[in-house]
């Protein structure tokens, strides 16, 4: 298997080379990729440009060095990734969290890819799915089949709407537990400054998405209702603000990540007090409503306005 290291091309040419040689893959084919960074946007750049027609895994996570297998997958022999799964029955979403498997920043992986990272057998989680397939729908939104342009309304009204109304609470409550029980329970230190991270993160994310994404979505929308021709975007493609809003979810879910693993998943010590245990059940509902948030971004409404924008300038 060959290993292109992406250290020593010109900067401009590094795009091109990769993709070369993805395309001169045959079908169940790979090759690895050396870099001295997270080549992470490349993944967002193959899912634009290829779609989930390839397998990318980690060989090597730094500090110094990443190295990424990239497979061409069989045509018409592609397993459903996680998002994918969830984007379909919304129920599969709790069967992904109870194995702590992530569904919205970690959901274009397989089931068998994600399980083989945490070590989990994949046969327990079909099973799960299997069981939960058979329980009544009862939840009614199928998300997948709604406009664009109401699906972004529906995300800003419920999810960005939730965000800013805990943010103010949540960092007060932080604040106010590390200050108090820091000599005793340190990590709360640590719990608090990433949680201010997140709250700013997500602040100027929104801001993006409500005044320059998300209209566009919308104009999308109509436009492809309306039939008529769409002008092109200040920005280039819709894919470019994507991009960026995945790479800055996936910094805010890596963030509340580390803050479930110092609070023991959200699990007070015994000597914690009324606030100290109000803030856990917070931040755990924070999270809860992220995943949810983002799942209906990363998995359903971004590559769907990715494909329509196609369609719609290539018509």
């Amino acid at each position: 298997m060959e290993t292109l290291d992406v250290t020593v091309i010109e900067p401009r040419l590094k795009h091109s080379s990769i993709f070369e040689k993805y395309d001169a893959l045959e079908s169940g084919q790979s090759f690895v990729i050396h870099n001295d960074h997270d080549p992470k946007p490349l993944y967002y750049q193959l899912i634009e440009e290829k779609g989930r027609s390839f397998n990318w895994e980690y060989l090597k996570q730094g500090p110094e060095f990443w190295e990424v297998k990239i497979t061409k997958l069989n045509e018409g022999a592609r397993s459903l990734t996680i998002g994918e799964l969830v984007a379909e029955d919304i129920k599969r979403a709790e069967v992904f969290r109870s194995f702590g498997l992530d569904f919205c920043c970690g959901g274009g992986k397989s089931v068998r890819e994600a399980c083989r990272e945490k070590g989990i057998n994949p046969g327990e989680v079909e099973n799960a799915l299997e069981n939960i397939a058979k329980e009544p729908n009862l939840i009614k939104q199928n998300f997948n089949d709604w406009e664009l342009d109401f699906l972004a309304d529906y995300i800003v009204n419920i999810h960005h709407k939730y965000v800013s109304e805990s943010l103010p609470m949540l960092h007060e409550i932080s604040a106010k537990v590390a200050e108090v029980h820091r000599q005793d329970h340190p990590e709360v230190v640590d719990v608090a400054s990433l949680f201010q991270a997140v709250a700013e993160e997500l602040t100027m994310h929104m801001h993006k998405e409500e005044n320059i994404l998300f209209p566009y979505i919308k104009s999308l929308a109509s436009v492809n209702r309306d039939k008529v021709r769409i002008a092109p975007p200040p920005f280039g493609s819709i894919a470019n603000p994507i991009r960026m809003m995945e790479a800055e979810h996936e910094s805010a879910g890596g963030n509340m990540d580390e803050i479930r693993q110092l609070s023991n998943s959200f699990n007070a010590p015994s000597d914690a007090c009324a606030t100290y245990r109000l803030l856990y059940m917070k931040l755990e509902e924070f999270e809860h409503d992220l995943h949810q948030h983002i799942h209906l971004e990363n998995n359903i409404l971004f590559p769907k306005a990715v494909q329509l924008e196609r369609e719609l300038l290539n018509a």
